[in-house]
């Protein structure tokens, strides 16, 4: 009996209308002596469970039990639980997210409504790079009311409806803790992203010279000996045999009164990781939430005292000169970005070949070129908000009601998400959506700051319960929709990275 057979015998048994179950065709897989697939009627998505008997069902698989009489077929419907999502983990080991440490081009994609995630794997599945599907910070899960379990459930959910069997990951993004940590590596996620924002000194970064020199002279002679050895007015000849960074004294204080205690917390969360995960973790560094670039002789410095502790990293996130600010693409100079980009990217060329990783990655198309092209392809992107927003301009073309309602809530709390993102928009600049026709709300979502208003507005716009429930309604019935335009959008961001299609 062939896969699509068994479903519709599995519907007629059940005595389920198949005009109003859709069975998911990729997510049909036998499972023991049944089959189990991901399906949806007028209310709900959730797995559909078939098998010659009750005993038969997949172990541990909760939900409501069809027991066809005549027949003596069960059948079960089971919602899309956490608990279910580890039966699906236990059953298909390729429904486990894994580390990509051993992968050089990966791309974030953070997903905050759960929903995303097809459109994602619909768009990378033919690509030469590896998604990192599920992937969340601490502060997204406050704003969302989620956990780590279930961002890693929702992922599993759409790996299986697409039956993708390539290796992906899952980040507990920007985490600046061991209890943090250890809460996503339970949830099932290999890659932790360690924010070490709160173990820099950052005052050493404008310490004059005399401020400077006391607290260099404070530091045990035994390090301060051994760091000059090591850096002390060097010139460092990076892969390329033509470029080359130099640390002199001054810049050697100032890097070890900023970095040293960042730099030992990083070996403790390596030393945590290892004891928890093996080998398969995915460590990545980030110095990007900073308000002063990473110098390249800074980066250089991390690489290599991250190396001399032993730190297993796979990328770093340094703060790039310009503004990276959400929603919108770069803004700065260029020219200079490229010339600066390249001699990070050398950098990690040289001390390793780890990646570069890009934050707040979404939409940056300007510089997407300079990061396929100066790191040959070894980079991390982190995109999040995007995809939120092209939901958001879902809404405004199927529901222009719903979207007038998230605006005018948006613009109610824009002040409090300014306590929690970096932003300049400017809110005098944008239209009002009450004057504009509903053919022109979604090209709110082509001007920045509008963008950049609805984007650090998510957190507010799904805690209102009656937005909410009409703002879900609505993507539930716009599934297929939404899964193209985040195929599109991401297929735009893939070419400009230069990532190459699979031929």
């Amino acid at each position: 009996m062939s896969a699509s057979q068994s479903i519709s015998e599995l519907l007629k048994s059940a005595g389920l209308d198949e005009k109003t179950i859709k069975i998911y065709p990729e997510s049909i897989h036998d499972c023991g002596n049944g089959k189990i697939a991901m399906a949806r009627d007028e209310n709900s998505k959730f797995l559909l469970a078939v098998a010659p008997s009750i005993r038969q069902l997949p172990e541990g698989l909760e939900g409501d039990l069809l027991t066809a009489s005549k027949t003596g077929i069960a059948v079960m419907k089971a919602p899309l639980t956490v608990a279910n999502s580890k039966v699906l983990r236990r059953c298909f080991a390729w429904t486990n997210p894994v580390s990509l440490r051993n992968y050089s081009t990966t791309i974030g994609c953070g997903d905050r409504l759960g929903l995303a995630s097809a459109g994602h794997l619909m768009a990378v599945k033919n690509r030469k790079v590896c998604p990192v599907l599920a992937q969340q910070s601490i502060r997204e899960l406050n704003l969302t009311g989620r956990n780590y379990e279930q961002v890693v459930a929702d992922a599993v959910f759409a790996v299986f409806e697409c039956d993708y069997r390539q290796p992906f990951g899952a980040d507990g993004d920007h985490l600046k803790n061991l209890d943090d940590i250890e809460m996503a590596l339970k949830a099932g996620m290999p890659m932790i992203t360690l924010d070490l924002s709160e173990k820099l000194c950052v005052a050493a970064a404008e310490y004059d010279r005399d401020k400077l020199n006391a607290a260099y002279a404070e530091l045990p002679e035994t390090m301060r000996k051994l760091l000059e050895s090591e850096y002390k007015d060097k010139d460092f000849i990076l892969s390329s045999g033509k470029d080359a960074v130099k640390i002199d004294f001054d810049t050697l204080k100032r890097c070890v009164l900023m970095y040293r205690h960042a730099l030992d917390f990083a070996g403790e969360v390596n030393e945590f990781l290892r004891k928890k995960c093996g080998e398969h973790f995915d460590l990545e560094i980030s110095i990007d939430e900073t308000s002063f670039p990473t110098l390249p002789s800074h980066h250089l410095f991390i690489a290599r005292e991250l190396r001399r502790r032993k730190v297993e990293f796979t990328s770093i996130a340094p703060r790039f000169i310009g503004e990276f600010q959400k929603a919108i693409d770069y803004i700065g100079d260029l020219e200079e970005f490229r010339k600066q980009f390249k001699i990070h990217a050398l950098i990690a060329d040289t001390y390793g070949k780890y990646k570069i990783s890009v934050h707040s990655g979404s939409d940056k198309f300007a510089v997407f070129p300079s990061v396929g092209e100066f790191t040959g392809g070894y980079f991390h992107l982190k995109t999040a908000g995007t995809s939120w927003l092209v939901a958001v301009e879902l809404v405004a073309e199927k529901n222009p009601g719903l979207y007038r309602k998230m605006h005018r809530c948006a613009l109610e709390n824009f002040n409090d998400m300014l306590k929690l993102y970096h932003i300049t928009a400017d809110l005098k600049r944008i239209p009002d959506p009450e004057t504009l026709s509903d053919r022109e709300l979604p090209d709110l979502m082509q001007h920045p700051d509008a963008r950049q208003l609805l984007h650090i507005t998510y957190g507010p716009i799904l805690g209102n319960e009656a937005i909410r429930k009409e703002f879900f309604r609505t993507m539930f019935e716009e599934e297929n929709y939404y899964n193209e335009k985040i195929k599109k959008h991401f297929e735009k961001h893939l070419d400009k990275l230069g990532v190459k299609k699979i031929k």
